[in-house]
């Protein structure tokens, strides 16, 4: 297995949650919070989709996918915010059908495919990220990205299985 398969098959895993965890849910069950300070499906896949396709898209040095998808959604947010540090309030805004949340992750998906398919394990040590210490390399970058992306799918699918029959 080379390494660009490897990362197709763990954004994989995150898409097949994705649509697992949204599919057939009402806008007000993807809204849905457990407690004032929760969470709901929506925010966390739409949170989700938004690091891949920020985090990807820089270190691919490409444009992201998300101009193309910020008005459909029409969220009170900065098209460049990703929902880190968002408070409830802005967990709240985020009511969004279904449909929206699996186009733009299917969209983000597609393009993150198209571009780890072509990485090589030499490509693996470009740094991308100067502003930390030590510098990012392109694979911690993108197995941050899948491990994010990872624990939000699953945190998503805990709610799911929370929701009120």
């Amino acid at each position: 297995m080379t390494s660009a398969e490897l990362l197709i098959d763990a954004f994989g895993r995150v898409r097949e949650v994705v649509h697992h965890v949204v599919d057939g849910l009402s806008d007000d069950r993807l809204a849905h919070r457990l407690g004032p300070e929760a969470n709901s499906i929506a925010w966390l896949v739409w949170h989700l989709t938004r690091i891949q396709d920020d985090h990807v898209a820089d270190a691919a040095g490409i444009d992201q996918v998300w101009p193309k998808w910020v008005d459909r959604f029409g969220l009170p947010f900065s098209p460049r915010d990703t929902g880190y540090g968002h408070g409830p309030s802005a967990v709240e805004a985020v009511r969004v059908p279904g449909e929206l949340l699996i186009g733009y992750h299917d969209e983000t998906y597609q393009q993150t495919i198209q571009y780890v398919a072509d990485v090589t394990d030499a490509d693996l040590g470009r740094i991308v990220d100067r502003r930390w210490n030590p510098p990012v390399t392109l694979g911690v970058r993108l197995v941050s990205v899948v491990s994010d992306d990872l624990q939000h799918a699953g945190q998503a699918a805990f709610v799911r299985g929370l929701l009120p029959r």
